[in-house]
């Protein structure tokens, strides 16, 4: 509908009029607007001069869609009080309806963007919306007979948007007999039985919603939708049971075919199902319509259902720059996900690194569905759809594939010879099948650069890993050189203070030696590979930090081409009717061209770029393993250390009994016990009071060892006790005489 500016403003109590959105079938329609609650509706008013069947018509429209319930169906709402007797010149109705913004499919399908179908998004939820009204009014025993993009309203609802069916002023409830005869509807999506005025059934509502769905993927209506219904009838019917386009080459050459021409929008194996669903849905025969006897489920509804219900994973393969698309299940794994990737493309799982765009790598036994599309959550109208981003562990090499690619029918064949003049409908599309190529080129180049980035992310999420154990490892290795430090000095003093001490007899032959082969066991301790790989890891760094400069971001050309075969499509279009002339195809071939050409030509740029950020990945890596070894070394010293520092205290406690034994056996055969230790030359040189304070010491220890023995003969738990005293007095003595 043409919405039409207001003249002046009308009001009806507390409603409003807002706006005049133009005329129906048998009416017009306006927008109101409650001033206190702002609520909307869209009020429909019949024509004085309708005929008395078209009168009956409008009549039974109101009655149905009063009864009507169904979110897809535009819902009635009732009139405002008074505005009954303010708008209507006859004795016919009003029809209140809720409003929706939107706007009607067909101007959504006009945008610029839809030249050559809506996204795959789009096109999914346009299928859930209007298969469940139509599954809807045909158990109510209604068929509307009259769908088309014009009788399809938008809403915008919380997570996305909403598709009404409207207009139900050609809707007919079915008799007993189930058959009707009547001729109603818009040609271009009218089936063939009703062209022909035979009975139908609500299979006449499969074609036109085929016709619809079809129109909505490719852009265009599937069958001759130029031509005259007498000639469009007798071509038309020729077409075989699985053909679902009937169209005329820019040679004028009638072709029929199963497939989905491109361009369009739909992956591969979504555009595939939908084939074969449209080829239920376009059948010639309405008998046949709709139905497909070899499978199960065998009515269309319930096949689009089973469609519908698919939850897709899209995988970007790096290597090839080619999408995978696979359909899991809710309990399958990502390890069955790699076994169907590894059966596509001869890469082993173990070989596969799949990615999120933020660089998380999918854990295989994690569930596939994570990476699903669920168009019920989203807007189908967004490009930036959740991708998977394959990787190889195994290579740091990234080699551009230029296999050709493939161009739409009127692009090849304009291409080779640009100046040829065309009609102004096949020049409209052929401009427009220009911008949709170019477009596309640039929403791949997007593509790779979203999996390029998700290489940095893993590259950077591994490298702070690395820092983070680099770290740890620079700090052990310090804790444990100054572990070591600390424990050869001590066993130096403890080698010096022995060596003082053998005039006094106390010798352990086998004694100085263990400290020795102590020292040489702590000094492989200290055998570790810090400095070298913190050197290894100090030159990786920039590197890491060239490749997220990211050179390969020079996609700017793309989107000045885009933008100006955009703008040539635009202002083709837009020409009025009485300047819509023929004309050639050389400045839009130009562009594509131009397209092709920078894109291949910086493909190769790009994955330069990406084997260098995936060398600096292997590097930290290679690099991960080898710091983990070392710091598992050093962790394995430090316990050696600590083993070694044991060792050490027995080895004392040992000399210790030696001095004990001294106590008991007297050397010499003399009766007075010998002194344990005895003054060194050198404390003749200390303050006389150190000298007395040692002596002190020394008279206690000897003291404490005679009664030690003696109790140790009746009490072995006195004996535990004194000879915890006596390792503090010795200790203490130790620390009086070193210091």
């Amino acid at each position: 509908m043409n919405r039409v500016p207001l003249q002046q403003q009308q009001s009806c109590g507390l409603w409003e009029l807002k706006e005049r959105l133009g005329t129906g079938g048998f009416g017009n329609v306006t927008r109101w607007q409650n001033k206190e609650t702002e609520e909307q509706i869209a009020i429909k008013q019949c024509r004085q001069e309708l005929s008395e069947r078209n009168k009956e018509r409008w009549c039974l429209e109101i009655q149905i869609i009063k009864r009507l319930d169904h979110v897809n169906v535009v819902a009635a709402r009732e009139v405002p009080e008074g505005m009954q007797k303010l708008m209507v010149t006859n004795d016919l109705p009003l029809l209140a309806m809720e409003y929706c913004q939107g706007g009607d499919l067909r101007k959504y399908l006009n945008l610029l963007e839809n030249c050559c179908g809506m996204r795959e998004g789009s096109v999914l939820i346009l299928l859930c919306d209007i298969s469940s009204a139509l599954t809807y009014l045909h158990k109510k025993r209604i068929i509307h007979r009259d769908l088309k993009p014009e009788n399809i309203v938008l809403q915008q609802g919380e997570k996305r948007l909403i598709h009404k069916i409207i207009d139900l002023g050609y809707a007919k409830q079915l008799d007993q007999s189930s058959l009707c005869t009547s001729f109603v509807g818009t040609l271009q999506y009218l089936a063939p039985e009703l062209i022909e005025r035979q009975m139908y059934t609500v299979t006449v509502d499969y074609w036109s919603f085929g016709t619809l769905v079809f129109e909505c993927i490719t852009g265009f209506r599937p069958f001759l939708p130029s031509w005259q219904p007498v000639p469009w009838h007798n071509k038309v019917m020729l077409k075989g049971d699985n053909d679902i386009v009937v169209y005329e080459n820019l040679t004028r050459e009638v072709h029929f075919s199963k497939h989905l021409p491109q361009p369009n929008n739909l992956n591969s194996l979504l555009s595939l199902k939908l084939e074969r669903w449209l080829q239920l849905m376009l059948k010639w025969s309405p008998q046949e319509r709709g139905k497909d006897p070899g499978a199960t489920p065998s009515d269309c509804f319930s096949q689009l259902e089973v469609i519908l219900q698919l939850k897709l994973v899209h995988v970007l393969n790096m290597m090839s720059a080619k999408i995978l698309s696979y359909s899991v299940s809710d309990d399958e794994t990502v390890a069955d996900l790699q076994l169907r990737i590894e059966k596509d493309t001869e890469i082993p799982v173990a070989d596969q690194e799949l990615l999120l765009e933020a660089g998380l790598a999918l854990e295989p036994q994690a569930l596939a569905m994570q990476c699903a599309i669920d168009y019920s959550q989203i807007d189908g109208r967004r490009t930036d759809l959740p991708l998977v981003f394959l990787f190889v562990r195994s290579t740091c090499s990234y080699e551009p594939q230029f296999a050709p690619r493939t161009l739409p029918e009127n692009i090849s064949y304009v291409q080779s010879d640009p100046k040829i003049v065309l009609a102004y409908r096949p020049l409209r599309r052929t401009c427009g099948q220009a911008w949709h190529t170019i477009r596309s080129l640039k929403e791949d180049w997007q593509r790779l650069q979203q999996g390029q980035k998700a290489a940095i992310m893993s590259l950077l999420r591994h490298n702070s890993s690395l820092s983070k154990q680099k770290n740890d490892m620079v700090s052990m290795y310090q804790r444990l050189m100054a572990k070591l430090d600390f424990f050869t000095t001590s066993l130096h003093i403890d080698m010096d203070k022995y060596q003082e001490q053998t005039s006094t007899g106390i010798v352990y032959e086998k004694f100085l030696g263990m400290w020795r082969s102590m020292e040489q066991t702590a000094v492989t301790c200290s055998q570790a590979r810090v400095s070298e790989l913190e050197e290894e890891m100090m030159q990786l760094q920039p590197d890491i930090v060239d490749v997220q400069r990211q050179p390969w971001r020079s996609g700017e050309a793309l989107d000045t081409l885009e933008g100006k075969a955009m703008e040539l499509f635009r202002k083709l279009r837009e020409k009025p009717r009485d300047q819509r002339c023929s004309g050639d195809s050389q400045e839009v071939v130009r562009l594509v061209v131009q397209a092709v050409h920078f894109y291949e030509r910086k493909l190769r740029d790009f994955y330069t770029h990406l084997s260098k950020t995936a060398l600096c990945r292997q590097r930290v890596m290679e690099l991960l393993p080898k710091v983990e070894g070392v710091v598992q070394k050093m962790a394995e010293s430090e316990q050696v250390l600590i083993r070694l520092q044991e060792k050490r205290q027995r080895e004392l406690w040992n000399l210790l009994k030696v001095a004990c034994s001294k106590v008991r056996s007297p050397v010499s055969g003399s009766s007075d016990v010998p002194p344990l230790l005895t003054p060194r030359p050198s404390l003749q040189q200390l303050d006389e009071s150190l000298a007395e304070e040692s002596r002190t010491f020394e008279s206690r220890l000897q003291s404490l060892l005679h009664d030690t023995i003696q109790e140790s003969e009746t009490s072995m738990e006195v004996r535990r006790s004194c000879q915890l005293w006596l390792i503090a007095f010795f200790h203490e003595l130790y620390v009086v005489t070193v210091f």
